[in-house]
């Protein structure tokens, strides 16, 4: 049964700076009026600056924080985030096997600074377990390309991008343009039925870390509440750019977004 709250699981990897990761993600799931739960996949040592270190976790610890979660508190949709690897891949599908809750799929492979996330083994157990998974999936373009082997520089490649992966059995594509060139940035939501352009100015800024897994996050908040698809895609697509805008300019490298700005205007 659904809850009035909305009942997040969110299956990621931790970020000690706070801007990405499961931090990002409890604070946009709290911000759109969810509520978060965790399953940590790994730990990473890392801030503004880049990440100095990542410590996986074992995948039976990963199964059981998740398993506590669904048997007890429950979900009306589950995020997933950074994996890590093939063997924490195989083990989040089972894990959504076991749950009726729409899953909204991060692919997440490379950090802002460019340190891997995913190696490039477990790219194949993404797109053949994780893809077919995802009633959401939210590729940047490197992502994206990697998924598929198809370039994407622009709105078309991001069409045929979505298009691939659509045909390799996510249920909804969300084909995010923050690295395709050009002053407007368009994020291209493709379903079965169509598509919805979602288009605004770039905002010249180095604080864009995590922006990914919050809109994500946002997302899966929005599915969570009821909302449908296209509303809680354009919801948390608000509610990023927005987040971008009001950065709060923190640290030396690329620094987080302001994820509570909405809490602070419902005061």
């Amino acid at each position: 049964m659904t809850s009035p709250l909305g009942r997040v699981l969110i299956i990621a990897g931790s970020d000690s700076g706070g801007g990405a990761g499961i931090q990002a993600d409890i604070k946009a799931v709290t911000a759109m009026g969810g509520y978060a739960a965790t399953a940590i996949t790994a730990i990473t040592v890392q801030n503004t600056l880049g990440v100095h270190g990542v410590h996986p976790l074992p995948l039976d610890l990963i199964e059981a924080q998740a398993r506590a979660v669904l048997d007890d508190i429950g979900a009306d949709a589950i995020k997933t985030g950074m994996l890590g690897s093939s063997e924490v891949v195989e083990r989040v599908a089972a894990i959504l096997d076991t749950s009726d809750a729409p899953a909204v799929v991060d692919p997440v492979m490379i950090a802002k600074g460019g340190h891997p996330l995913l190696p490039d083994a477990a790219v194949q157990a993404v797109r053949t377990l994780m893809v077919p998974r995802a009633a959401l999936l939210t590729p940047n373009a490197p992502e994206a390309e990697a998924l598929t082997g198809l370039g994407v520089a622009d709105l078309d490649g991001q069409r045929r991008a979505g298009e691939a992966l659509l045909a390799l059995g996510a249920r909804a594509v969300l084909m995010k343009g923050g690295h395709v060139a050009g002053e407007t940035v368009i994020d291209l939501l493709l379903t079965p039925t169509g598509e919805t352009l979602l288009e605004g100015p770039r905002v010249d800024t180095r604080h864009t870390h995590g922006t990914g897994c919050t809109l994500a996050s946002a997302c899966a908040a929005g599915l969570a509440k009821g909302l449908p698809l296209e509303a809680a895609v354009a919801e948390a697509w608000a509610y990023v750019a927005e987040a971008i805008r009001r950065a709060p300019g923190l640290g030396r490298g690329h620094g987080p977004l302001d994820h509570g700005w909405p809490l602070r205007e419902r005061r």
